[in-house]
């Protein structure tokens, strides 16, 4: 892994406010457990049709909790379940649902799940989505179980995982687990900041200890974009640490990890020579991920414990 250089672009004035709306409800909240979820976004087909399959981790004094929703090409909601926290029941469960004249299946067995720090499971369970006996979304390490339950045609599925939203939390060091590619390696990432004992804040991103982004005088680089290489493929990376810098002590800092066919790609697509282009703010790149049937967007709000 290696920086690559490339010259650094703030982000448009009007990103403050459009760029809020990327973090919902959630950035105006003082409730650190309702902060606490994890947002993962996959491509899948449904009888030829391209959708979004949205699973969504949550953490609060109640427990565990898991919603799943399905939306069709245009972001339609065509279907959706939430299982609401628990503390002993709705472990394991299935659901039915209609969606383009057929019926679709979710089960899930998070009865002997292990868990981290975060709302998400580590090992010891399935989530899956069936339709027409076709395995479509399948999570988890209990693969033999999911097909066994479900009775589906034992086909891998070939749903895409697109984009991830996860809060995280520290003082000056910010840390998780990331994977930028499709069965590629799963890295450390870590972020580190220190915005109070310092005159001159630095911003430092490393993957698996290896530092690869540096931005010094972030006072006044506190929004910009930058590419890394990660096993060998280029990841443009986003940040907005304004909150942290010159706002509230509630508020919170964002990161937009998004993987690229190519350096010279990306820059093609935002040409540097017109003024009148500019960057797209966290929230179109995002919806963009979306649409996209490759790359990945990762998105961290990063709150500063007290």
């Amino acid at each position: 892994m290696q920086v690559l250089s490339g010259k650094m672009r703030d982000f448009p004035s009007c990103f403050g406010e459009n760029g809020v709306q990327v973090a919902d409800s959630s950035s105006s909240s003082t409730s650190r457990a309702a902060q606490n979820l994890v947002t993962c976004v996959y491509q899948c087909r449904l009888r030829g049709r391209s959708c979004l399959i949205t699973v969504t981790w949550s953490k609060n004094l109640m427990g565990q909790g898991l919603g799943i929703g399905i939306d069709d090409s245009s972001n339609q909601c065509l279907c959706k379940v939430d299982i609401k926290p628990w503390l002993f029941s709705k472990r394991r469960g299935s659901k039915s649902l209609e969606a383009y004249s057929c019926k679709i299946d979710i089960y899930w067995d998070l009865s002997s799940a292990k868990f981290g720090p975060g709302p998400e499971p580590l090992e010891g369970f399935y989530v899956a989505v069936v339709v027409d006996r076709q395995m479509v979304l399948l999570l988890g390490d209990l693969r033999k179980e999911a097909f066994k339950k479900t009775n589906a045609t034992p086909v891998t599925s070939n749903a895409a995982f697109i984009s991830k939203r996860e809060h995280i939390f520290g003082k000056k060091v910010f840390s998780t687990k990331a994977q930028f590619f499709d069965n590629g390696q799963i890295h450390d990432l870590v972020i580190e900041c220190d915005t109070v004992s310092v005159n001159d804040p630095c911003l430092v991103i490393r993957v698996d200890s290896k530092p690869l982004m540096q931005v010094k005088r972030l006072r006044w680089k506190f929004r910009g974009n930058h590419i890394i290489l990660v096993d060998g493929l280029a990841v443009e990376v986003l940040w907005d640490v304004h909150n942290w810098l010159f706002g509230t002590s509630l508020g919170n800092a964002v990161f937009m990890f998004k993987t690229c066919l190519s350096p010279e790609k990306l820059w093609a697509s935002q040409p540097l020579s017109d003024p009148n282009l500019l960057p797209w703010s966290f929230s179109q790149r995002f919806s963009d991920s979306k649409s996209q049937s490759h790359g990945f967007a990762l998105i961290l709000y990063a709150w500063k414990n007290e």
